[in-house]
């Protein structure tokens, strides 16, 4: 199987609600997509084409490349259909796989019962070609199968990221309840700032928005953080590709000129581990940190962005001291950000009533399972007349 250089369906998987900012960097590296759903994208491509994807996404999780579809009323059928397929040209028998699914068949109970009847096909193939018996378990470190199987209908697929490309790999120091990577660049995406005038961040915690804007604005890609891909493990990889494709990340860093991003948190743990963080990523020197509430973080003029990601309050007892902080925050943009373009990410309308703005739109998103909204407000300086809501 010439996978490596063989162009075939490629489902590029993400985060609910992410979509829109995953189809933009797929169309972005100049690859058409055939088609959009709600967590992820597929195009044509081949292994060495998701090389290049793996390294560059900063909102996909899974790159996953398809080598089989078929009819499996239950997991007898599925065996006998996946020992079907060449698995000795694709996977070494001195090797390591895992396998994940993503199982919807009233015949299973458990999709660990249907990876471990695709483990066995692929094993017992391997065998009877090989001689040999290659290990398997649950770590994602070497070789992945991903099995997608809806009612009848089966399909499998190389995964080729392994473990998910949604975490970037420079956080070390998590923090309290930190933002996921990929989110981030979501939110970043969707406040279209352009990478250039300065981006503020009160209430950093962990400091992953700070990051990931310092990233954006430099164009450094998720890949320069990670050097281990399930790609790697599939029989027919030529690391010649990955170090080329590596290269050109480090050729395609800029350095912005004058760029201020200022992160800010009243915790100085925090900020120390976000400090921590932006070093990890290389970006500790673009980042201005300032242990302060966020009444004292540095605005600096005409204009910018301004993100918020508060607490959202869903432990008891927090919601009297949060609705006075959320007021704050909007008495604070009202007259220390005028000119900027303010958002607030949060997961809790009845808090964001009290910020006491007019939201301009807002942005649907998850973290985590958690329903959210990314609120934007425009700071006008001066009078202006009120906008109507979006939704």
């Amino acid at each position: 199987m010439q996978v490596f250089n063989t162009p075939q369906k490629v489902i590029i998987t993400c985060n609910k609600r992410l979509s829109p900012y995953l189809q933009q960097e797929v169309k972005a590296l100049g690859f058409s997509i055939k088609r959009a759903f709600s967590t992820g994208v597929e195009i044509n491509a081949s292994i060495n084409d998701c090389i290049t994807l793996n390294l560059n996404l900063y909102c996909a999780s899974q790159v996953l490349y398809a080598i089989g579809s078929f009819i499996a009323n239950d997991a007898n059928q599925l065996y006998s259909e996946i020992k079907k397929i060449a698995w000795e040209e694709l996977i070494d028998f001195n090797g390591y796989f895992s396998v994940t699914s993503t199982v919807n068949n009233e015949t299973i109970t458990t999709p660990l019962f249907a990876n471990l009847k695709v483990k066995d096909a692929v094993v017992d193939r391997i065998k009877e070609k090989k001689g040999v018996r290659p290990n398997s378990g649950s770590e994602l470190n070497k070789a992945v199968v991903h099995l997608f199987w809806q009612e009848n209908k089966a399909d499998l697929y190389l995964d080729t990221s392994g473990e998910t490309l949604a975490k970037h790999g420079y956080r070390k120091h998590p923090g309290k309840a930190p933002m996921l990577e990929a989110l981030a660049s979501g939110v970043l995406f969707a406040t279209e700032w352009d990478e250039k005038s300065p981006f503020i961040n009160p209430m950093c915690g962990s400091g992953t928005l700070a990051i990931e804007a310092a990233l954006h604005a430099t164009n450094r890609k998720p890949g320069l953080f990670r050097m281990n891909y399930a790609f790697m493990h599939f029989l027919g990889y030529d690391e010649q590709v990955f170090f080329a494709a590596r290269r050109k990340l480090k050729e395609q860093i800029v350095k912005p000129v004058d760029l201020k991003i200022i992160a800010s948190d009243i915790s100085q743990e925090a900020v120390e581990i976000a400090k921590a963080n932006a070093k990890t990523a290389g970006v500790d020197q673009l980042i201005t940190f300032e242990t302060c509430d966020f009444e004292q973080t540095m605005v600096p003029p005409p204009s910018g962005v301004i993100v918020f990601n508060p607490e959202y309050g869903e432990r008891l007892g927090v919601h009297t001291k949060l609705e006075q902080t959320y007021k704050r925050m909007g008495d604070f943009m009202k007259q220390s950000c005028k000119g900027y373009k303010g958002f607030v990410f949060t997961g809790n309308p009845d808090l964001a009533k009290k910020i006491g703005l007019q939201t301009y739109k807002r942005v649907e998103f998850y973290n985590g399972k958690l329903d959210c909204r990314l609120l934007s407000y425009e700071l006008y300086d001066g009078s202006r007349r009120s906008i109507p809501e979006h939704d």
